[in-house]
């Protein structure tokens, strides 16, 4: 068991991301002291969401400079932490150039460096590491319609097919590895799905936003692949963070999920809420025509092949049974997700 004085700062890697931001939020509203690492604290925009926290909670917010690429960066921010929570990883879908440099360095050299800082600093007893369900399963295909586990792993994925998924992976075994050469810390990983819900600032980039995005640009208009997707809260992706940090029993893996829903059912949730919007898919596209056009729309065939029309189930029992994380209804974090794109005018009312 690993007890985790409250009293003691908490410092978040990544602290301007679209989770992250709910990380420090909900510690800060939990009476926590937060340090949240940025590449440029002195940045001119995409940091106001976390001014403004640290303005609502005097004394309790402080930023720091540090860069996943940058060994020793994390070290002084790290020091008289207990509690590390680290979010930051790149998070792109689509035409990725190289993925090399764009997603499993940063992924696998940036957890190297933050754990090579937790290392150096006597004072850590506990990381919380983001990794995703993508590390439990490359394709849909793989797991045959049974449920993942956090027993699984992604053995699929490569740098060549499905690169984001690797690089999760990739970064997950090494941090594991660096966890089990020591005695003095220890490691909990946490496993979302899409993760979706409304953001605290407009800035953060990621996935999750680019799915979304699809729902306001008429490109599911004709039609949506036959694709399943899990799905869970951004609020709720914060609170299992947290409750996994401060948990003395808290060990391994920890998938979290809502449910799993069609990209078609989606655009019925927000229809229902919002109208029968031109920008919402009324109809499963043929598998073959998906496959046609997926070099359009930044996929290959392969991922269409073995993702498009395979059933896929998730069974986030242990995080409910022992984070005592409840899970917001899917439709409800997909309602607020769009009004918040609403709200900030990236989709019309």
């Amino acid at each position: 068991m690993t007890q985790i004085d409250p009293a003691a700062p908490v410092l978040v890697t990544g602290g301007s991301g679209y989770v992250a931001s709910w990380i420090v939020r909900q510690l800060l509203e939990d009476g926590r002291t937060v340090r949240a690492t940025v590449r440029n604290p002195q940045k001119p925009k995409g940091l106001e969401h976390l001014h403004a926290l640290s303005d609502a909670h005097p004394g309790r917010l402080t930023l720091h400079q540090a860069d996943l690429l940058d060994q020793g960066s994390f070290t002084p921010a790290m020091e008289g932490v207990e509690l590390v929570i680290h979010t930051a990883s790149p998070f792109l879908l689509g035409k990725v150039k190289d993925p090399q440099a764009q997603l499993v360095d940063p992924a696998l050299d940036g957890t190297r460096n933050v754990l090579a800082s937790v290392n150096a600093t006597d004072s850590v007893k506990r990381v919380v590491l983001t990794s995703s369900v993508v590390a439990l399963h490359g394709d849909n295909c793989d797991v045959k319609g049974r449920p993942v586990t956090e027993a699984d792993w992604n053995t699929t994925s490569t740098l060549d097919h499905q690169p984001y998924p690797y690089s999760k992976t990739v970064a997950e075994k090494d941090a594991w590895a660096i966890a089990e050469a020591q005695e003095r810390w220890d490691l909990v990983t946490i496993h979302p799905g899409l993760v979706l819900g409304p953001a605290l600032t407009t800035s953060s980039v990621s996935g999750s936003m680019d799915t979304m995005k699809h729902f306001t640009d008429y490109s599911l208009t004709l039609g949506v692949p036959k694709l399943y997707l899990g799905v869970v809260d951004v609020r709720d992706v914060a609170r299992a963070h947290i409750t996994a940090g401060f948990t003395p029993e808290a060990k391994g893996r920890y998938l979290t999920n809502a449910d799993t829903v069609s990209m078609l059912a989606i655009g019925r949730i927000l229809a229902a809420s919002f109208g029968n919007k031109l920008t919402f898919p009324r109809m499963i596209a043929p598998k073959a025509a998906v496959k046609l056009s997926a070099p359009l729309a930044g996929l290959t065939r392969e991922y269409v092949e073995k993702n498009v029309g395979h059933p896929l189930a998730y069974d986030s029992s242990r995080t409910t049974a022992e984070l005592g994380i409840e899970f917001r209804p899917v439709a409800e974090t997909i309602t607020e997700h769009y009004q918040q794109m609403i709200d900030d005018g990236l989709a019309k009312a």
